[in-house]
């Protein structure tokens, strides 16, 4: 991720209002912020990540124009300064204890203020303070100001601030930001309701991490590691997620690792050897290792969120690492490729000669039908492989359905990670999944293999009628339930926000594939003899004998 803003790059502004606003500064262009104004693109830039702007109240051609805010003035507008406890004022004799300022006496209405709405848009067309001239004449027209605790003293000047001081700073966009703006501003239907929590748990219970990219060809031994299977219909935001903790996410800076000469140098241009004309063709879906391989119901999947992040699947940039490390492939071609339009004939291969007598654009035409039919069907036979090392699933479809089919692709110890904004879904694959539902499985499935004829192979198609999945694949199925809420904290008055946002809890449903053995296991070990005590004795005596008689 770059640390300034660079153009038609996607950043975030935060308004003083805590909203979030996506924008991307094309240069020569105006940015509108509403009704905070608008201001020339070119001004920001160039300029670092995380400034703050104050837009001025005098317009100009291309907007408005901007002043940074420096750190001395944003630390000395502190809401609260140190203020003197609630009780304590210099009126009063010393060692006279004052009672305790409280707002029960104060009306929570308009009349306390003594400005009018006109006066203030009077005072929004005079004061060239960008605000802060207004929010000092409400804070003296106020009559009951001297009258507000600490607390409710600065909730009241940060509301005011909020309102009339125009404001913002540009943060960089990332996948946490991105949640948050999709759950506020934007439908959160649209991307299942994800949040910071969430995104951080499918990660983490899926063991997604950065394998890099195995070079097979120049180590044999080394097998192609980091290959994730993702089922995504949130618009391409857990992709988004996976690819950011497999650092393939954010496209390589170019232009600073090339050294471009100077335009008023000709000896230095006369050196510098001729660009090829045309660009050299990077095969999309090509990498072997570090892969994210995602399935979906439709021929191309819907994830439209990554162009945030500088990649559009209608039209990939070659340059960006997902263009190789992301992999696509519907249902259809994935459990029967026979039946797929792409993959069920192989367009036929067609000679040099008669390809040249052939027009361009029936050539053009086929050779697009070749490399499609090579590319999708070396996806689909690698997917088919199996060997993955996880499988992370966020969608409305039954989650048996789908890891009836992805689990057994994974590899032995992979994770399986779902995420599901209601309970229900989760909680019938628990019961898929338990216990009792693998112990009736084994059982059945050896009945079943003892019946079957000496030589012949056991019918267990009853066995897979009553059971729909097979619970023996995975082992320790667990649900959680997270949900991260805003708290306020101060003495006798310490409980959560009431203001927060509803909408679905999400839940998330954790598990481990593991390899059934084709035979019974016995436990056995080394049988080792136990040596025998040996007991001594002395010969009886004469008087002993007769004792005993």
């Amino acid at each position: 991720m770059h640390s300034y803003i660079r153009p038609s790059q996607y950043c975030v502004v935060q308004l003083p209002s805590d909203q979030l606003k996506i924008i991307q500064p094309v240069p020569n262009t105006i940015v509108q912020l509403g009704k905070y104004g608008s201001f020339a693109a070119n001004q920001i830039l160039g300029r670092p990540f995380y400034l703050t702007f104050e837009i001025l109240d005098t317009p100009e051609p291309d907007g408005y124009g901007l002043r940074i805010v420096s750190a001395t003035e944003l630390h000395a507008e502190t809401l609260i300064e140190e203020a003197e406890a609630d009780g304590e004022g210099d009126d009063g004799e010393p060692g006279e204890e004052m009672p305790t300022r409280t707002n029960k006496g104060i009306n929570d209405d308009n009349s306390a203020q003594r400005l009018t709405m006109e006066e203030i848009e009077e005072l929004k067309k005079e004061s060239g303070a960008a605000g802060r001239d207004i929010v000092a004449k409400i804070m003296e027209s106020h009559s009951t100001i001297d009258q507000k605790t600490a607390f409710s003293l600065a909730k009241y000047t940060l509301r005011k601030r909020k309102k009339y001081i125009k404001r913002f700073t540009i943060i960089p966009l990332d996948v946490s930001t991105l949640a948050n703006y999709m759950l506020a501003e934007k439908d959160a239907g649209r991307t299942l309701e994800l949040r910071d929590e969430h995104i951080g748990l499918l990660g983490c219970f899926g063991n997604v991490h950065s394998a890099g990219s195995s070079n097979v060809e120049a180590i044999p031994d080394v097998t192609p590691n980091g290959r994730y299977i993702v089922v995504d219909d949130t618009g391409g935001l857990i992709v988004a997620a996976m690819a950011e903790r497999m650092g393939i996410l954010y496209p390589h800076d170019e232009d600073e690792e090339e050294d471009l000469p100077s335009s008023g140098d000709a000896n230095q241009e006369q050196q510098v050897p001729a660009k090829p004309s045309r660009r050299q063709h990077i095969q999309g879906m090509s990498a072997s290792g570090n892969t994210i391989t995602v399935i979906s119901a439709q021929a191309q999947a819907n994830l439209s969120l990554l162009k945030y992040f500088g990649y559009d699947t209608n039209s990939p940039d070659e340059t960006h690492p997902l263009h190789t490390h992301l992999k696509s492939l519907s249902w259809l071609q994935l459990v029967d490729p026979s039946r797929d339009p792409i993959l069920s004939a192989e367009p036929p291969t067609l000679p040099d000669e008669e390809l040249a007598e052939m027009k361009s654009n029936k050539r053009q035409a086929y050779y697009f039908k070749r490399n499609r039919y090579l590319k999708n069907k070396a996806v689909s036979d690698e997917a088919r492989a199996g060997g993955f090392n996880g499988l992370i699933v966020g969608t409305l479809f039954e989650p048996s359905s789908v890891l009836k089919h992805a689990v057994p692709l994974l590899a032995g110890s992979s994770q399986v990670s779902i995420y599901s904004p209601n309970i229900e879904p989760l909680v019938e694959l628990m019961d898929l999944y338990s216990v009792a539902r693998r112990t009736a499985y084994i059982n059945r499935k050896r009945d079943l293999e003892s019946r079957a004829p000496v030589g012949g192979e056991a019918d267990l198609s009853s066995l897979y009628e009553e059971f729909t999945l097979n619970p023996s694949l995975i082992l320790s199925p667990s649900l959680h339930h997270t949900r991260v809420r805003p708290w306020q904290v101060l003495p006798g008055r310490t409980h959560p926000m009431m203001t927060g946002r509803g909408g679905a809890e999400g839940y998330l449903f954790h598990a481990i594939r593991v390899i059934p053995t084709e035979e019974s296991v016995q436990a056995a070990g080394n049988f080792r003899k136990k040596r025998k005590l040996e007991t001594t004795s002395t010969p009886a005596s004469d008087k002993d004998v007769v004792m005993l008689s």
